[in-house]
């Protein structure tokens, strides 16, 4: 005590500049609600100036002089009002908390009457200004207890043990560490006030509140920074559900589109299902990304969908076409990007419509691309389409064998395919994947 009787203007200053400091940080993070940032700048201001005048009316103290005298009245003063209006605001960050953690409609009735016992103590405080109630000084300036000045403390502490039963009664609700703080909060400053009556010349209720505080500032900005992190993750899992809802429908739409083409083309039904299928497979064999699999499966769903725009007379034809009919056929390309081209945020299903007919020779449709200029995505269904057409029972011809597929495969290199994709495609016949 003795340490601290010797140092106590030097914890002053800089516990006071330490809230300064505090209040203007307050104003600053813009995920503090507006009345709670109101409430905790008020706090470290009131703090502050607590302890300010708390050193200036120790400097002044015994010092005759006009101006020391009216410093030092001063300064007692706004010590004994500000050590009732920083329980006050306490009071209102409870008020807040029962709003905004516990979401009570209203705030309990204890804290309304710790309002009143707020108002009632300022007024009394106001009397003994001109009455002598609490404190006078002696002729050196110096300050003299009354022998009222226990009432003093009375506002405080019904402040604080009503606070305490609120925060006790509701402690349920709010986390641990906020109820121990404002239950341990509460409490230092009360035991300060007994060991100061004894201690005379020690401000230890001024450093206690203080110090509480501070501590209390500390934990709200790191409380709302778990909160802030809390809700970036769950706004991340709110997108990865979008997406998951966002793929899923996608799919649905896709398959039930692809249904659409198998039920209008009788020649090739479950065609589209397969050649999806088998370009992921591809596309998987090859090192693609997941998401880069999905969009080729997507894109393999539908890269038959411009069938829709051709008549059935000529779709469902059994026998050769002729070419005017084969001309239509060779529309549904183009139709089918025309149709996917309305999907803005998957551009890839109208890319894999058009080019899928194009031949790495440029002798293909409707646009002669050849190489590289192809879309790697219509490049690998291109392989898909050409296999599931060889294996699969036409109007007009039988399935080929294993070793006619083959052969075709080989043969298309570099000219009907990518020799890249048609030599995946043989790995997987040969490993039997398909």
């Amino acid at each position: 005590m003795n340490f601290l009787r010797i140092h106590q203007l030097d914890v002053m200053t800089f516990l006071s500049g330490c809230c300064g400091i505090l209040a203007i940080m307050t104003l600053m993070p813009k995920f503090v609600s507006h009345r709670k940032r109101i409430i905790l700048t008020s706090m470290e201001l009131a703090s502050m100036f607590l302890l300010i005048f708390d050193r200036l009316s120790y400097l002044y103290r015994g010092n005759t002089s006009f101006k020391a005298a009216f410093t030092v009245r001063l300064s007692n003063g706004m010590c004994y009002l500000l050590i009732l209006f920083i329980p006050y605001l306490v009071t209102h960050f409870i008020k807040d908390i029962c709003r905004s953690d516990i979401h009570l409609e209203r705030p309990p009735k204890r804290l309304l009457i710790c309002d009143i016992i707020f108002a009632l103590g300022v007024l009394l405080l106001i009397v003994s200004q001109f009455s002598g109630l609490y404190y006078t000084f002696d002729s050196q300036n110096q300050y003299q207890r009354s022998s009222a000045n226990f009432l003093s403390y009375i506002f405080p502490f019904f402040i604080v043990f009503l606070q305490e039963s609120v925060i006790i009664q509701y402690r349920r609700k709010l986390k641990r560490n906020l109820v121990l703080l404002l239950a341990v909060g509460n409490l230092l400053p009360t035991i300060a006030a007994v060991l100061q009556y004894f201690f005379y010349g020690l401000s230890l209720i001024s450093m206690t509140m203080v110090i509480v505080v501070i501590i209390l500032y500390i934990y709200v900005v790191c409380s709302l920074g778990e909160e802030v992190e809390q809700a970036r993750v769950n706004e991340i899992e709110f997108y990865k559900k979008a997406r998951r809802r966002e793929s899923a429908m996608l799919f649905e739409t896709t398959e039930a589109l692809a249904n659409a083409i198998d039920a209008k083309d009788k020649n090739t039904r479950g065609h589209s299902a397969r050649v999806a299928v088998i370009s992921r497979r591809i596309a998987k064999e090859c090192g693609f990304s997941d998401d880069e699999c999905n969009h080729i499966y997507f894109a393999g769903l539908l890269h038959d969908v411009g069938k829709i725009g051709i008549r059935n007379n000529v779709l469902n034809k059994r026998g050769s076409l002729n070419d005017n009919e084969y001309e239509q056929i060779k529309q549904h390309p183009v139709l089918g990007e025309r149709i996917l081209s309305g999907i803005k945020h998957s551009p890839y299903l109208g890319v894999g419509a058009r080019c899928h007919h194009e031949r790495y020779d440029g002798k293909g449709y409707p646009d002669g691309l050849s190489g590289e200029q192809i879309p790697e995505i219509a490049r690998i269904i291109a392989v898909a389409d050409a296999y599931d057409a060889m294996t699969s029972t036409r109007s007009y011809r039988a399935a080929l064998s294993a070793e006619q597929v083959r052969s075709e495969l080989i043969n298309g290199m570099g000219t009907q395919f990518d020799k890249r994709f048609a030599e995946t495609m043989l790995r997987l016949i040969d490993s039997g994947a398909v």
